[in-house]
């Protein structure tokens, strides 16, 4: 890692232009260069034909070695939590207000030089009645340190999604990076269209919201997949260019579970930038079995916990005695996170530090042989220097008519949508 004696001038002057006030605030004698999520999407578009990860920090050991392989890669990553994950209802230690203290601390401990923003990701809206008091829970989250958030009010009807992120963008602080959704991530079902995707952004447009990035269902699942089957590459670009207008980058959920040579075509033939890993780096922390695009091989129908790798032996006797107690089974598994941190964090160093060290190098794969994301952590310093600012500036630009995007006008075109958004169910992560 960086010694801080090594820190370059251009490093420096980034530190100081680049970090927004939230995390100056938060953190003013810190060396870790934390960034708007909008500097992250800036830089894949600049480098062309890539993305990085936004890795699913549900432990601290997934933060270290995330953190660590994009060091090596010199890539400019994202750290995030769900709001199912770390919510106040939430399955994991890590949490939407300790995440950027956490990352800030780990950058400031192994020297980490490469900009990282820290997310909110899947800030779930599933009624009109959520919009309220999501409006004192956003703020408290950039009082915590998130620089990026994603409004998902993709739960409900197209239009009543529209107007939950226009009510809720005046939250968010301008330099921020944002995330929209539409259709949420159920596989084969309900898959998105252009015209429910078209939908969303012309009215935020209307409304002067330039998102960064929409999440669409694009055929792939959240959690442990069975086989080999997700993202439709086809239906991702198809969408991607009817938005083109609006320059509005992917987020591609779900990336557990799908196989490097799709993940490839996605960063080459799509315009995603931003790409969640969650489920393969808590597995791979804990020393599972997992094929070569992180999915967890079962037998009988149970992980395979690898001898050396991962978690103490004892650990893991453990941790399966509580999900059996408990009836977690499969990716039920992801509720072990919470009560099993400490435990975790207690364990002999060579065992913590082999539980980072595999996710490491999981990520520094994904980057730099997959994601194409390498050197993009010197093309955030460089616009950084560039701008002058904590913000890149806008995304887009205004094209379309608010007077034609009014509530009434929204609720009416809604009627039109032609769309199946799948079965209910539980699909926030």
């Amino acid at each position: 890692m960086t010694n801080p004696k090594e820190y370059s001038s251009d490093f420096k002057t980034a530190l100081d232009l680049g970090r927004p006030p939230n995390v100056k605030k938060l953190f003013p004698n810190s060396k870790a260069l934390l960034v708007s999520g909008k500097y992250i999407d800036h830089a894949m578009l600049i480098k062309g034909n890539c993305m990085t990860i936004a890795a699913n920090g549900r432990n601290s050991f997934v933060i270290r070695g995330a953190l660590a392989a994009a060091q090596r890669a010199n890539a400019a990553i994202i750290i995030e939590i769900a709001r199912s994950e770390g919510g106040t209802a939430a399955y994991c230690a890590v949490n939407l207000w300790n995440i950027a203290r956490q990352t800030d601390a780990f950058m400031n401990e192994l020297g980490i030089t490469v900009p990282v923003a820290i997310h909110a990701d899947h800030f779930g809206i599933k009624k009109p009645e959520d919009v309220e008091p999501a409006k004192q829970e956003i703020q408290s989250l950039f009082d915590a340190g998130i620089t990026s958030i994603a409004i998902d009010a993709s739960h409900m009807p197209d239009d009543q999604n529209l107007l939950a992120n226009l009510e809720l963008y005046p939250c968010i602080p301008d330099w921020a990076g944002l995330e929209t959704e539409v259709g949420e991530i159920k596989g084969k079902l309900g898959l998105s269209t252009d015209e429910e995707a078209l939908f969303l952004i012309r009215g935020l447009n209307a409304h002067n919201i330039f998102p960064n990035w929409i999440a669409l269902n694009n055929g792939t699942t959240h959690g442990i997949e069975a086989s080999d089957a997700g993202i439709n590459v086809e239906l991702t670009a198809q969408i991607h260019e009817a938005l083109s207008r609006y320059k509005v980058s992917g987020a591609q959920h779900g990336t557990s579970g799908n196989n490097s040579e799709r993940l490839r075509n996605i960063a080459a033939k799509t315009r995603t930038t931003k790409a969640n890993v969650a489920t393969a780096l808590q597995m791979i922390s804990w020393g599972l079995k997992v094929n070569d695009y992180g999915n967890a091989i079962l037998e009988n129908g149970d992980f395979i916990k690898q001898k050396g790798r991962g978690v103490s032996e004892y650990m893991w006797s453990q941790m399966l005695a509580h999900a059996e107690a408990n009836g977690l089974k499969g990716g039920n598994f992801k509720k072990l996170n919470l009560p099993f941190e400490n435990q975790l964090l207690v364990q002999a160093k060579e065992i913590r530090d082999r539980m980072a060290k595999d996710v490491e190098n999981f990520i520094f794969g994904l980057l730099t042989n997959v994601f194409n994301a390498e050197d993009t952590a010197s093309i955030v310093i460089d616009e950084i220097l560039k701008h002058k600012s904590y913000t890149p500036g806008l995304k887009a630009e205004k094209i379309e008519s608010e007077k034609e995007w009014t509530k009434e006008k929204i609720k009416e075109k809604a009627l039109n949508i032609t769309a199946d958004k799948g079965p209910e169910g539980d699909f926030d992560d």
